[in-house]
């Protein structure tokens, strides 16, 4: 029966002119109902089809039965997006590929998988490079796909595929694989399909409705993954909610320098601050800036590239605040020069920011009293403090690096989620530091006191989650050097070892050697503007 009703009730279409009536994240997901909320706004979102989440529970209790509707349906939504966007799936010429995305009903920001350029196959190359005139975009979408369905339906590691873009680097001369030409990118894909086969056991699959049914199906599996299954019991989220998936036509931020992909909150989830607080990549896709694995700082170039997209930004940035009642954090695309929306969600942010947004929201008039105590609800406003040096300490400063949170916090050195979790259980602070992190990082982060990486972006999606935690976050840090095997780190031409302290100064962005001392600072100011609303409003 389960598996039955899904498909005629969870069924729903995202486009202009096509407004989804009171749309219900219970049913929808939080992404695919924020989606349909943006595009009855006017705001320029790419066009969808979704799968409710009761395709996600029909899928836990009866596997099999799903999978033998699965394709059927599939080819039902497929069609209903080729007729909205005016393109063919699989197609010689303009080709529609797709994105395939995780969506709870509740946010869970980069705890399940997401697949880009699904649909894309070696007959289809040229198709693209009709459609598109980009040589290098065709064979950039091509080696991202196939890296991408190896990670997430194959559960492959991403370093022998990484490995190989490296070493083309270096072949090229290049720092990163935005720098490399198309006569690089169809060398690493070639390299890639070889490196699936090896892998996988199998080759890459050349029917693009064979790769949408697995992507389809390994999204739906990532919400019982072991990082999403933690990330639920850490926030209490109900197992059995189940999870929407969003079928979206894609949009390309690798398509050239007047492209790119970008996050941002539409205030400093850190601070509180008013002000834009956002992550861009040129020449990129969107898992580049949240996966973690790179820097994502050409926000300021953007402002001077892309003047127009930037006042788009703007504009965007209070128009979401007013209609979601909440600070938001948004991801977009720009393709050539055009700005698209792909998601909202109200923003995690510090319990410092919570308390900042709240008073001077309802100072300004956009948030009543009421709303704004149930907003701070879930924070621990009676401890609430920041944590600052206690001096100055420029002869422990070892490194900068890029902050993405507030406050200071020593503790010992952990190189991995395991050791972070061994320390802290013997009542010791951990720094938790690593190359680069992840979601999949999550009870780590849990357990740190606060993270160090080489690599990533303040918007990343496990800097958002540590972040939402109160952890003091640095990210970018360019002089740090791991060393898993040795159980060792590099700082400034300085060896430490795992078990060493370190100390991080997410206001001023510094690492500092040793345990330095600290003093709280409480935001007295606004608690007793809160504490009236109670009086007020009891």
């Amino acid at each position: 029966m389960m598996a039955k009703s899904w498909l005629a009730d969870e069924r729903f279409t995202i486009a202009a002119g096509m407004p989804v009536a009171a749309p219900d994240p219970a049913r929808m997901g939080f992404k695919a109902a924020n989606l349909a909320r943006m595009v009855a706004l006017g705001l320029p979102v790419p066009p969808a089809v979704v799968l409710g989440t009761g395709c996600c529970r029909a899928m836990r209790a009866d596997p099999a039965a799903v999978q033998r509707q699965l394709p059927a349906l599939l080819a039902d939504e497929i069609t209903r997006l080729e007729r909205i966007a005016g393109l063919q799936f699989g197609a010689a010429r303009r080709p529609l590929l797709v994105s395939v995305r995780s969506g709870a009903p509740v946010s869970m920001p980069g705890m399940m998988d997401t697949l880009l350029n699904i649909g894309l196959t070696e007959t289809g190359l040229g198709g693209l490079l009709r459609a598109t005139g980009n040589p290098r975009l065709v064979w950039d979408a091509w080696r991202r796909l196939i890296q991408q369905f190896a990670e997430v339906v194959h559960g492959q590691p991403a370093a022998p595929f990484d490995a190989l873009v490296q070493a083309e680097c270096g072949r090229a001369g290049v720092a990163q694989a935005n720098e490399l030409d198309f006569l690089s990118l169809r060398q690493i894909a070639g390299d890639f399909l070889d490196l699936y086969r090896e892998r996988v056991g199998a080759p890459f699959p050349q029917r693009p409705e064979e790769q949408l049914l697995a992507a389809v199906t390994a999204v739906l599996a990532s919400w019982d993954s072991e990082r999403a299954a933690t990330y639920r019991r850490l926030n209490g989220i109900a197992a059995d909610l189940g999870t929407a998936v969003t079928i979206q036509r894609m949009v390309f931020g690798n398509a050239g320098g007047t492209s790119g992909a970008g996050v941002g909150f539409t205030r400093d989830p850190a601070s509180g601050e008013n002000v834009a607080y956002l992550d861009f990549l040129f020449n990129a896709q969107g898992e580049d800036v949240v996966a973690g694995r790179r820097a994502s700082n050409d926000g300021p170039r953007l402002a001077r590239a892309l003047p127009g997209v930037m006042d788009q930004l703007e504009q965007i940035r209070a128009q979401l605040e007013a209609a979601f009642g909440d600070m938001q954090e948004f991801e977009f695309t720009v393709e050539n020069g055009h700005l698209f929306l792909l998601q909202t969600r109200n923003g995690k942010r510090t319990p410092w920011a919570a308390l900042r947004i709240a008073v001077e929201r309802v100072a300004a008039g956009e948030l009543d009293r009421a709303a704004a105590l149930r907003q701070l609800a879930p924070y621990d406003l009676v401890t609430l403090a920041r944590r600052r040096l206690a001096g100055a300490a420029e002869g422990s400063r070892l490194a900068r690096a890029v902050a993405a949170g507030i406050g200071v916090a020593s503790g010992v050195i952990a190189l991995d989620p395991a050791a972070a979790r061994s320390y802290a259980a013997r009542n010791l602070p951990v720094i938790l530091v690593r190359e680069d992190i992840a979601t999949t990082d999550v009870d780590g982060i849990a357990a740190a006191a606060g993270i160090l990486t080489a690599r990533g972006s303040r918007t990343a999606h496990a800097a958002v989650v540590a972040r939402q935690m109160d952890k003091v976050v640095l990210v970018g840090c360019a002089g740090l050097r791991c060393d898993a095997a040795d159980r060792t780190i590099e700082l400034a031409g300085r060896a430490f070892r795992e078990g060493d302290w370190l100390t991080l100064d997410a206001d001023a962005g510094d690492v500092h050697a040793g345990r330095l001392a600290v003093e709280e600072e409480r935001p007295t100011a606004w608690l007793a503007e809160v504490a009236r609303w109670r009086e007020e409003t009891a």
